[in-house]
């Protein structure tokens, strides 16, 4: 894979890191006891980092800091839109399940795009860690990392919040619906 693919020109560094700003300014109860500088700086020495965190905001998913690993020295991003991501809908679970389906196959699968994108799917905790910090998928699901068990038997797993309350639910990993994408999360 070509290297410079995963930079970003300093226009779009600038543009991206003001995103970043503020976003992480105006939701403070993300991230007490953080301060952005420090995010910053981080992010300046991570170009690759950046370029990742650019592909969540461009498909929609509106990344933001929700925690800080003390162990590895890492500030954790999460998709933080209203909605499962737009750009990354109608979407089947993995690689295996898209070459399941023989017709009607979408474009992508969930596991495909956050690889490309150098992410990860939210898994069923990290899903439930979200929605502490906000209502999320009201409307829309998001898959989550499914369990080799699970996966090897055809299905997968997702999520959403109905009634204050979120759910976990399962389907055939080669479905897609135009109301579920993923949601991802980026350590850097």
């Amino acid at each position: 894979m070509n290297s410079t693919k995963k930079e970003l020109s300093s226009q779009q560094r600038e543009e991206l890191l003001s995103v970043l700003k503020a976003r992480f300014e105006k939701n403070k109860n993300r991230h007490k006891e953080l301060e952005w500088a420090n995010v910053q700086a981080k992010l300046e020495t991570n170009p690759e980092k950046l370029w990742s965190l650019d592909d969540m905001e461009i498909t929609g998913g509106e990344p933001d800091v929700v925690g800080y690993d003390k162990n590895t020295g890492e500030y954790i991003f999460y998709d933080c839109s209203a909605e499962s991501p737009k750009g990354r809908r109608s979407v089947c679970y993995d690689h295996e399940a898209l070459e399941s389906r023989k017709e009607h196959k979408p474009e992508n699968s969930a596991i495909g795009m956050a690889a490309d994108m150098g992410i990860e799917l939210l898994t069923e905790e990290q899903y439930r860690e979200l929605q502490q910090l906000g209502n999320f998928d009201l409307k829309t699901s998001s898959w989550v990392k499914t369990p080799s068990d699970i996966r090897k038997r055809g299905g997968a797993l997702f999520c959403d919040r109905r009634y204050d309350t979120v759910f976990l639910y399962h389907n055939g990993a080669e479905s897609y619906y135009a109301a579920r994408g993923f949601r991802g999360s980026l350590r850097v």
